[in-house]
């Protein structure tokens, strides 16, 4: 007797709505285990990482700063994996539209314009697009993977970004350290809560958010492009271009993901250095599959990982948890939700075996 994996014809909102609930409460419970191991409280961990954050006002900023580019990554992806397009690179976008932000307002570092901000959003939103546009171009010119395209591409723009701060745009007044000169107020958004790193630039993710949710839910491109995903024979019978869904998948992915990486370099950075994203290129994709692909759903999600992050930093020093705590966190958190979401769609049936 053997047992195998087989679709269900139908999948209930309950349960689809129980996908990420299980994975966030298995997640818990292994993370419990994994505290034992190390030999430290599960109450005073789970502590520092959901309720010490909250617990203060530069806390809440810290979570909230965090927020805003998970969110606003994770609606560009969400949008290209409904049409099971596989941007992987959303990293190298964000890098992409950091680096092009900062050379234009390092460019005008002596205007006092109130265009300069603008114009940097416009071009880094552009650049994370452009380069998200090379694994589009390969894939429906060339068939390329775009999951190992985009992820090579995100190894490129991280050499492009080392080679910049330590060549034509390193501060020449920085004594050697590979970073630029500190951008002019012109080109910094402006502080959103009073004795916290948070600023403006959050509006940028929730302004986003509001796009995607009418793009998915009201406007034909977005239906085709879920047609598209689910049904793809359908799709192609319904006349729908399956290459068009490749390049506004990738495009809007990284448009989102370039328009992240200003808002790092114009909000808590002021500059642009090595160390641009904790990573939130890569978190980004498990937010948008634990909010469901649904713009709602990123929203509760962005602000759980939001929390990790920061949990993660704050248990470091009040439990003495490893750095990599939250990372780990989030790897159990995908692994888990991958699992949960295999089995609300399918079912196990036996298979008898005949010799």
């Amino acid at each position: 007797m053997a047992y195998r994996l087989v679709a269900r014809t139908e999948t209930s909102l309950r349960a689809q709505l129980l996908v990420p609930l299980a994975a966030i409460t298995l997640t818990l419970l292994a993370g419990s285990v994994l505290f034992s191991l190390l030999g430290k409280s599960s109450l005073a961990a789970f502590h520092a990482f959901f309720i010490e954050p909250l617990s203060t006002r530069y806390g809440i900023g810290e979570v909230l700063l965090k927020t805003g580019p998970l969110l606003l990554i994770a609606q560009g992806l969400a949008i290209g994996f409904r049409a099971r397009v596989w941007n992987i690179g959303a990293e190298g976008q964000l890098l992409a539209g950091a680096m092009a932000a900062s050379a234009l307002a390092l460019h005008f570092d002596s205007t006092e314009s109130v265009w300069l901000l603008p114009a940097m959003v416009c071009i880094g939103t552009l650049a994370g697009a452009a380069w998200a546009g090379i694994a589009a171009w390969l894939r429906t010119s060339y068939n390329a993977n775009e999951i190992l395209v985009t992820f090579m591409l995100s190894s490129i723009a991280l050499q492009l970004l080392y080679y910049l701060v330590s060549g034509p745009l390193r501060d020449p007044m920085g004594l050697s350290f590979p970073q630029s000169a500190l951008f002019s107020d012109a080109a910094m958004f402006a502080p959103l809560l009073e004795h916290t790193r948070v600023n403006n630039s959050l509006y940028l993710s929730f302004g986003a958010t509001i796009l995607a949710w009418i793009f998915v839910q009201r406007s034909l491109s977005g239906y085709k492009l879920l047609i598209g995903g689910l049904a793809p024979q359908a799709a192609r019978y319904a006349g729908f271009s399956e290459k068009k869904a490749v390049w506004l998948g990738l495009l809007i992915g990284g448009a989102a993901a370039g328009m992240a990486g200003v808002g790092e370099v114009a909000g808590p950075l002021g500059l642009l250095q090595r160390s641009i994203s904790p990573g939130y290129g890569f978190a980004a994709i498990i937010v948008a599959f634990l909010g469901g692909l649904h713009p709602v759903g990123i929203v509760f999600a962005a602000f759980f990982m939001a929390l990790i992050y920061v949990g993660g930093d704050m248990s470091l020093v009040s439990v003495g948890l490893p750095n990599s705590s939250a990372t780990i966190f989030q790897g159990m958190l995908l692994v888990f939700y991958l699992a949960c979401y295999l089995f609300a769609n399918h079912r196990l049936q036996k298979v008898e075996i005949r010799h």
